[in-house]
């Protein structure tokens, strides 16, 4: 007898195969049996032919404050999420010094529109160094499994400083102590590093992430770290927009040649250069037949976004008029709006 069946579904296997009709046994925490006549179960549920599919695995979030206090990630959790991997664009709440903690979560606020009062509410800050975030998430009893990449905007901010991560070049001794963080956090359990060279991610302050001006050979250096590490892969987002596609492509290529490490990107398409996803995609079936493992992530729906007017971005930021009042409270903004002259402006 099995622990449970579930009846009469349309069974999808993630294989690419069709789905089809049938059963489902699970025994422990392993699937035993699929097909028209599985057995009995100790507990039985009938599907009523709705799909029975494996679990989701979203290979780009960022829950890395909400993991560690909401053990069922909503909404992702109840959409069929079973795995989530967050920490992508390096962005992240660890490692930290205690007065850098501010810095993180405004990043965090600018760059994913997480409200900040969120954060400071639910995060613990238990930790200090990335296994001990790792740690943290460990003790926490969830739904939704977890992974983590190690932002590299965290480890320049805790080795550099703040003010100097952001467009400073490291020393040969601060390369050598984020190498060394880089390897202690893989070691740790951390399945990658992130990195992101995009001017779109920008902090609730104005301020770029850290990290969006360094050189390859930085980049090159910590891969070779996570490698030292026990090996994981490398995300990371950047401009398609300034120049050749090929010259930000060649980045991945050698991160993904010299290192050995699978390299994920992000692949949008930008209204200023349309056709700039079509060159990229070339330039990834070649490196593809190269041997190289690099891979592109694509958003299966359009980006969404909350919009008020104390977000960041909204229909008025860009506009002159709107720019004369940006800098007032919300409701002096909503006085001044109401009036006919400037709405006509």
């Amino acid at each position: 007898m099995h622990d449970i069946v579930i009846r009469n579904a349309n069974v999808v296997d993630g294989t690419g195969a069709a789905a089809a009709f049938g059963d489902v046994a699970i025994d422990g925490e392993s699937i035993s049996a699929v097909g028209l006549s599985v057995g009995v179960g100790r507990r039985e549920i009938d599907a009523d032919g709705r799909l029975l599919t494996p679990g989701w695995v979203d290979i780009h979030s960022h829950y890395d404050g909400q993991a560690t206090w909401d053990p069922h990630l909503v909404p992702s959790g109840a959409h069929g999420v079973t795995t989530t991997v967050f920490g992508n664009c390096g962005v992240g709440f660890a490692p930290v010094k205690a007065d850098d903690r501010g810095a993180l979560v405004t990043l965090m606020e600018g760059v994913e529109d997480i409200p900040g009062a969120a954060l400071w509410e639910g995060l613990a800050w238990n930790w200090e160094t990335f296994p001990e975030y790792l740690d943290a998430l460990e003790s926490t009893k969830r739904s939704v499994d977890v992974a983590a990449l190690l932002p590299h905007s965290a480890v320049r901010a805790y080795v550099m400083g703040v003010e100097a991560s952001v467009r400073g070049v490291a020393t040969d001794d601060q390369i050598a102590q984020m190498q060394s963080i880089v390897r202690e956090a893989i070691s740790a359990g951390a399945i990658g590093l992130s990195t992101s060279r995009t001017k779109l991610h920008l902090g609730s302050d104005g301020g770029a992430v850290p990290g969006s001006f360094v050189e390859l050979q930085e980049l090159l250096d910590l891969a070779g770290a996570v490698r030292a590490g026990g090996g994981g892969m490398i995300q990371l987002v950047t401009d398609w927009t300034d120049g050749d596609p090929a010259q930000q492509f060649d980045w991945f290529r050698k991160i993904a040649d010299e290192c050995g490490l699978p390299v994920a990107f992000a692949l949008v398409q930008d209204d200023l250069s349309p056709d700039n996803i079509y060159r990229i995609l070339d330039l990834l079936t070649e490196a593809r037949a190269d041997g190289l493992e690099i891979h592109a992530g694509v958003g299966v729906r359009p980006v969404g976004m909350l919009i008020n007017l104390e977000s960041e971005i909204h229909p008025f930021s860009g506009h002159p008029a709107f720019q004369e009042i940006a800098a007032r409270s919300t409701p002096e903004q909503l006085t001044v709006m109401r009036d006919p002259e400037f709405k006509r402006r």
